[in-house]
């Protein structure tokens, strides 16, 4: 039996780097799938569907490649112009990446959803697709074994082959690892896009925005679906504090759709406002790494998923 050499795979093996993203309908948990690889909270993640709306990048740095990772909203049919906008940011973003994972929970049955992005996947030909059973914790082997036949053949009915089926689960940390083992082979020859320590290339105050939206959508459950927006006005240090304890002022506004809103954000007395700046605040230093002082404003900005002005006012 020849003998294995003492040199790693990494000095003989190219480096690569280059983009992936993960699609899927909205909730396929492909944020927390993207948490999960990259190893830190980056993309916005919420038991709500649709609520990644901005392309988040997270960095998975290894030794022997760079792997880039695009989280792009649900795609989705359209109901206000919002939700043509974000299938435009999809597609726009298919066509530039190197991977597509597409994900699929292994706890529901391919639904009509599900066979309209693979639809869409099947007419971008040159891009590698890995499709990517999440959620597998929730599921006994067998209804496992039936998504991952389904899955497949789904890809032949349209008439392309999957690169690889991989099931995993990003909250038991199941085969997450092998998921950026089977990637790395199928992106591009290259040396590292970013520097090592970075982990997103999305600014700070979107990130920061994304996380206090994140916490003022949960506990609303159906009282508010997606009219909340946060912009992030200014993130300025403390002036005169000592070197050793550092403050950053951040102002930020909280934007709804309609003046009947403002009482569910805000909650009896204040309450749940303040609850929603503690939360934020404690994901946001982590994420800065510095104490912060979160003042937050709620302010009806009229119908905005529906107007261009006020879309372009918040960002989208």
């Amino acid at each position: 039996m020849a003998r294995m050499s003492d040199r790693s795979p990494e000095s003989t093996s190219p480096h690569r780097a280059g983009f992936a993203c993960f699609v899927g309908r909205p909730n396929a948990g492909k944020s927390t799938l993207t948490n999960a690889l990259v190893g830190t909270k980056v993309a916005i993640t919420s038991n709500r569907p649709q609520t990644t709306r901005h392309t988040v990048r997270g960095i998975v740095h290894r030794p022997d490649a760079q792997l880039v990772l695009v989280d792009t909203p649900g795609l989705h049919k359209p109901r206000t112009l919002l939700g043509e906008r974000l299938n435009d940011v999809v597609r726009t973003t298919w066509a530039e990446v190197d991977v597509i994972g597409f994900c699929l929970p292994a706890d529901q049955k391919l639904g009509p959803g599900d066979k309209f992005i693979a639809k869409e996947l099947a007419g971008i030909k040159k891009t590698p697709k890995i499709a990517i059973i999440t959620k597998t914790d929730l599921v006994e082997s067998k209804q496992l074994a039936e998504q991952l036949l389904a899955v497949h053949q789904l890809g032949a009915e349209l008439g392309f082959e999957w690169a690889e089926i991989v099931p995993v689960s990003a909250v038991g940390d199941s085969q997450v690892q092998l998921l950026a083992d089977l990637i790395a082979p199928l992106l591009p020859e290259s040396p590292p896009l970013y520097p090592e320590g970075d982990l997103t290339d999305e600014p700070e105050m979107v990130m920061v925005a994304e996380l206090i939206r994140e916490a003022a959508l949960e506990g609303v459950r159906d009282e508010l679906p997606h009219s909340i927006a946060v912009v992030v006005e200014e993130m300025i240090p403390r002036e005169n504090r000592p070197a050793d304890r550092p403050l950053l002022d951040i102002h930020a506004n909280v934007y709804i759709e309609r003046p009947s809103q403002k009482g569910i954000i805000i909650g009896p007395k204040g309450s749940r406002l303040k609850e929603v700046g503690m939360k934020s605040r404690k994901h946001i230093e982590a994420l800065l790494g510095t104490p912060v002082f979160l003042d937050l404003h709620v302010k009806v900005a009229k119908d905005w998923q529906r107007d261009p002005k006020q879309l372009r006012k918040l960002g989208f």
